[in-house]
C-alpha cells in the first residue's frame, strides 16, 4: 500500500511539474504577442516619412527576422504588419519599389516581398534591382492569380519563392517560416569552416563547422587516423573530416582480431540504413585488438572520434617505413581546408537526401581510393 502511495505521488509532483511548464510557456507566448502588438501599436505612430515617404515601421524585441514589403495596395501591407509582426518579425512596408530600393541600400533586411503588378517599377524589376544591390537578400513575390506564370519566372532572376494573394494568416504564416528555414540552413551550409589542432577530446563539443584536427595523432589520406602507442602499436579511428561529411552513424562493421591487412585496404566499416562507406587501412599490420562497445554503442565513433570511439588497435608491418605516407599537425590543416573545398563542390552536384550512391561517390573520392592515389 505505500508503495502505491509513494508511485501515485510521483506520478502526481510529474502531473503538476507538466501542468506548471505548460502554463508557463502559455504565459510566455501571451507575454510575448503583448509586446509585439504594443510594438506595433507604438511603431505605426512614428513618422518615417525622411527615409521613405509612404514607410511604415514596425519593430519588435529579437525579432526573428527584418523583412521590407513592397505592395501598392495599403490593405495588403497593413495585413503584413499585423500578421507578420505579432509573430516576431521585424517589417517595413512602402508602397513602390523606387522606395524599397531606396531603403534596401540603407538598411539589412534579409527578406523583400514584392508584388509583381505594381505602376512604375513593377516586381520583376525590383527582384533583379534587389538581387544586383543586394544579393545577400532573399526575396518573395507575391502574386495574384493571373500573373502566376511571371511569378515563377522570377524565380530565374533570383527571386526565392512566390506567394499568391489573397492569402489567409496561415497561409503567410507558413510561407514565411518557410523562407526563414530554407535561409539559416543555406546560410549555416556556407559559413567559412574553421580547422585547428586540438586536444582529442575537443572534437567531441566543437560545432558543425570547427573541423578538429587531433593533436598527436596522424592522419592517413583516407581520413583514418592513427595513433602511436607507447608499445608501437598504433590505435585507428575515423578522423573529424569523415564523421562531418558522413553524418550519423548506425552501425560499425569492426575488423576481426588476427586480421593481416595492407595500408590501403579495407579495414571497417560504417553505415546508416542502406548507406554504408568502408575506411581504409592507415597502415599494413596485423589487428591485435577492436572496441567492442562500439557493436552495442556504434554512435560512440562519433560522440568520442579521437577518443572511446577507437576502432581498433594495430601491430604494424612496417612503421618506419609507412609513417612518411601520413600527415600530422599543420599539414593536416592545410590539407583539411583543400578537402573541406573539394566535398562541399561535390556536395553542391549531388541530390539531397544522400543516397546509397552518393555514399560510394564520397568512398571513391575520400576514402579508399584516395590512399592508393
Amino acid at each position: 500500500m505505500t508503495a502505491l502511495i509513494v508511485v501515485l505521488m510521483f506520478l502526481g509532483f510529474v502531473l503538476i511539474d507538466v501542468l506548471v511548464r505548460l502554463a508557463h510557456r502559455r504565459m510566455e507566448l501571451a507575454r510575448a504577442r503583448r509586446e509585439r502588438a504594443a510594438a506595433l501599436a507604438s511603431s505605426l505612430r512614428l513618422d518615417f516619412t525622411h527615409e521613405a515617404k509612404s514607410l511604415k515601421r514596425a519593430a519588435v524585441p529579437e525579432p526573428r527576422a527584418r523583412i521590407l514589403a513592397v505592395d501598392d495596395e495599403p490593405v495588403v501591407l497593413d495585413s503584413f504588419r499585423k500578421i507578420l509582426v505579432l509573430a516576431g518579425f521585424d517589417v517595413d512596408t512602402v508602397e513602390s519599389g523606387p522606395e524599397a530600393l531606396g531603403l534596401v541600400q540603407r538598411r539589412d533586411y534579409d527578406f523583400v516581398f514584392t508584388d509583381l503588378k505594381m505602376p512604375g517599377m513593377d516586381g520583376v524589376e525590383v527582384v533583379k534591382a534587389v538581387r544586383h544591390l543586394r544579393p545577400d537578400v532573399d526575396v518573395a513575390v507575391i502574386t495574384g492569380y493571373g500573373t502566376i506564370e511571371t511569378a515563377v519566372q522570377t524565380l530565374q532572376h533570383g527571386a526565392v519563392d512566390y506567394v499568391q494573394k489573397p492569402f489567409t494568416e496561415d497561409e503567410l504564416l507558413d510561407f514565411a517560416k518557410k523562407l526563414l528555414i530554407r535561409r539559416e540552413a543555406r546560410l549555416q551550409s556556407q559559413r567559412e569552416p574553421s580547422v585547428r589542432v586540438v586536444a582529442p577530446s575537443a572534437a567531441e563539443s566543437a560545432g558543425a563547422h570547427d573541423y578538429c584536427v587531433a593533436g598527436g595523432a596522424f592522419v592517413s589520406d583516407g581520413h583514418t587516423w592513427a595513433r602511436i602507442e607507447p608499445g608501437g602499436q598504433l590505435r585507428a579511428g575515423l578522423d573529424d573530416f569523415a564523421r562531418k561529411a558522413l553524418g550519423p552513424v548506425e552501425g560499425v562493421g569492426l575488423p576481426r582480431p588476427g586480421q593481416t591487412v595492407l595500408r590501403g585496404e579495407p579495414l571497417f566499416s560504417v553505415s546508416r540504413g542502406r548507406l554504408t562507406a568502408h575506411f581504409a587501412a592507415p597502415m599494413s599490420g596485423k589487428v591485435v585488438q577492436v572496441n567492442e562497445a562500439l557493436a552495442s554503442d556504434p554512435e560512440l565513433l562519433t560522440r568520442s572520434p579521437y577518443g572511446k570511439g577507437w576502432v581498433c588497435v594495430l601491430q604494424p608491418k612496417d612503421l618506419a617505413g609507412e609513417l612518411g605516407s601520413l600527415r600530422i599537425g599543420a599539414p593536416v590543416v592545410e590539407w583539411y581546408r583543400e578537402e573541406i573545398a573539394r566535398l562541399r563542390k561535390a556536395k553542391r552536384e549531388l541530390p539531397a537526401p544522400a543516397s546509397a550512391e552518393d555514399w560510394a561517390a564520397f568512398e571513391q573520392e575520400f576514402l579508399l581510393s584516395a590512399v592508393a592515389r
